[in-house]
């Protein structure tokens, strides 16, 4: 969806139609289109991981404001097509890889499980790491896995 905003463009203010394909608003506490809920704390940016790694919860900072148009990813992106991980790895294997970890797996069918195995996402910590020391969006917590749905 796209939305008309107003943001300074070389030194002067300017309303854009900014639209956030593979992103997300990373308002910064304080801005005036927060939702009062959120003004006093920032944009909350959900940075989702794989099923066998960390989530991770953020918040908008100063810094989208002036590099981004208030936007930052809301993900780290897929390193192998869905065709590659399913060969990659077998159903079997990757449910006891998960199991290792501590992640309970409920699945309708095994052969939609691999296309969607670790591997085959870029961390999303790394990704994270970014965003918080580029001053997109500080860091608020992480979030273990722990039971995985695939429909």
């Amino acid at each position: 969806i796209a939305k008309m905003e107003e943001y300074e463009i070389n030194g002067q203010a300017q309303r854009v139609c900014v639209h956030r394909k593979g992103a997300t608003r990373a308002f910064p506490a304080g801005h005036p289109e927060l939702p009062e809920k959120y003004r006093q704390v920032g944009q909350p940016v959900l940075i989702p991981g794989d099923m066998g790694r960390y989530s991770f919860v953020l918040v908008g900072a100063q810094g989208s404001m002036e590099q981004s148009f208030g936007s930052c990813c809301h993900g780290a992106g897929r390193r192998q097509s869905r065709t590659t991980a399913k060969k990659s790895m077998s159903s079997k294997d990757l449910l006891n890889q998960l199991d290792a970890r501590g992640v309970t797996v409920r699945v309708h069918s095994k052969n939609l499980l691999t296309e969607e195995a670790p591997q085959a996402y870029k961390d999303a910590q790394q990704v994270v790491n970014v965003v918080h020391n580029a001053g997109l969006a500080k860091l608020v917590a992480r979030l273990k896995p722990v039971i995985v749905v695939k429909g």
